[in-house]
């Protein structure tokens, strides 16, 4: 999987790219444009608006994972991996690293996810990610 790739990037914030370094929605960005060729907008409240909706139990890897981090939804994403994990950028001081779903901090802040697809355009439909605790997935 391609975000694997970005391990230890430092955390930049506007970051786009691993040789400046990436914040959240930047690597994501970086990493679904190389995979499927969608172009996603920047901040991850617009991006939680792209692809479909996706139940907890029916994660797959590569499927979009948010969370409110700054007290607003969505205010933070990253890339589901699979077995309760995702690949993010998680924070000033920080680098991209890989992250259990069933840790505390972010069990209390996940706010949904999306799928996208390629070929499609954008992969856009309307609806904000589905609102389930990664609880109820058993990953």
């Amino acid at each position: 999987m391609r975000a694997l790739s970005f391990l230890g990037v430092p955390y930049r914030l506007g970051g786009e790219d691993p040789a400046h370094g990436f914040d959240c929605s930047g690597l994501v960005r970086t990493v679904v444009q190389a995979a499927l060729g969608i172009e996603l907008p920047r901040r991850s409240d617009a991006m939680s608006q792209f692809g479909r909706s996706v139940v907890p139990a029916r994660l797959a890897p590569g499927d979009l994972l948010f969370f409110n981090t700054l007290g607003r939804p969505f205010s933070h994403v990253g890339v589901y991996i699979g077995e309760g994990r995702f690949v993010h950028a998680p924070a000033r001081g920080g680098s991209v690293r890989v992250e259990s779903m069933r840790l505390d901090y972010w069990r209390a802040r996940f706010n949904g996810a999306r799928r996208l697809a390629a070929g499609t355009k954008a992969g856009r439909m309307r609806g904000a990610a589905v609102s389930a605790s990664p609880d109820d997935s058993g990953p």
